[in-house]
């Protein structure tokens, strides 16, 4: 397990699945403004990839994330568009409901951080989310990520076209223990 200040990021269970489903997927405008897609249901016991961990896919690297504190499930975490070659990659992350607001979104991007620069040793990683995510872009910039740009229009959510942010790290800009 990766460990940061508050939260674990570990294997999935298959016992995450069923919360991970209903409390994240199965909720149509969270699901809408995390997915680069349409939502669409799941059908129970189906092996969608966005919960069911293939341990063969390699540009891809999903976690549970869970409180240190007594091994809660809280969410998940993602290192993702993993680019070898270049040394880069994307990250994300969903919180449960009951987690939001807690600071666990800055813990977690610190321990993907920690992740991607130490364990993989990428050069580069990057975040693109919706410019009126506050807790996302918050937890990003507290872990040193700089914003690079805005993508006008690029995301239609829920009936609407709405921007994206671009964020960036490098590993030589990463501070490991400065989080505000």
């Amino acid at each position: 397990m990766l460990r940061g200040k508050t939260v674990g990021l570990r294997a999935r269970h298959e016992d995450d699945i069923p919360t991970l489903r209903t409390e994240l997927y199965d909720d149509v405008v969270n699901s809408s403004r995390a997915e680069g897609g349409p939502w669409r249901p799941i059908t129970p016991g189906s092996k969608d990839p966005r919960l069911v961990v293939d341990d063969q896919e390699q540009g891809s690297v999903p976690f549970s994330v869970v409180e240190l504190d007594g091994g809660t499930l809280v969410g998940t975490a993602t290192l993702w568009g993993i680019d070898n070659h270049n040394r880069s990659a994307q990250i994300g992350l969903g919180l449960l409901p009951s987690a939001r607001g807690k600071g666990y979104g800055t813990d977690v991007v610190a321990v993907l951080c920690h992740y991607g620069f130490v364990v993989r040793g990428l050069q580069r990683l990057q975040i693109e989310t919706l410019a009126d995510n506050a807790a996302m872009l918050r937890s990003a910039e507290r872990n040193g990520f700089v914003r690079e740009g805005v993508l006008r229009s690029s995301a239609w959510v829920l009936g609407e076209f709405l921007d994206e942010v671009l964020l960036g790290l490098l590993a030589r800009d990463w501070k490991p223990d400065v989080r505000a």
